[in-house]
């Protein structure tokens, strides 16, 4: 594949965050660097990213996000204002099982575990029945 300026910029922009930006923001990061980049070049750029992987794809409810990361974790997810935070948590399963269980061949995993993020909870923190 060769090489691509506007490609560059789109990857820096999602591994420079860890907000796991839509592609609208993107998109309106990218404007600041390169004046004439259209929506649909963000587009068509995000799925070659991700096709050679290079990001992750996130479907997130209704919507699509991005994620630089590309290492192997999970996500907590605030159930108040959206926010996904990376978190290192393996969370092992049975491939086989399934595939046996279910008759379904998994591909990826991704997990979200749904709470209220620090700005969100309302519990104490000397408050620790978790």
């Amino acid at each position: 594949m060769r090489y691509s300026y506007q490609r560059e910029v789109i990857r820096d922009i999602i591994c420079a965050t860890k907000s796991h930006p839509t592609a609208d923001w993107i998109y309106s990061q990218a404007k600041k660097k390169i004046s004439n980049i259209s929506l649909g070049t963000v587009y068509r750029n995000l799925k070659t990213l991700e096709e050679i992987g290079s990001i992750k794809v996130i479907h997130d409810s209704n919507q699509v996000r991005y994620d630089g990361n590309t290492d192997g974790h999970h996500h907590l997810k605030c159930i108040e204002c959206g926010v996904l935070i990376d978190v290192d948590i393996q969370l092992a399963f049975d491939k086989r099982i399934i595939k046996n269980e279910y008759n379904f061949i998994p591909s990826d995993e991704k997990f979200f575990i749904l709470g209220k993020c620090k700005k969100h909870n309302k519990q104490k923190t000397e408050n620790k029945e978790l």
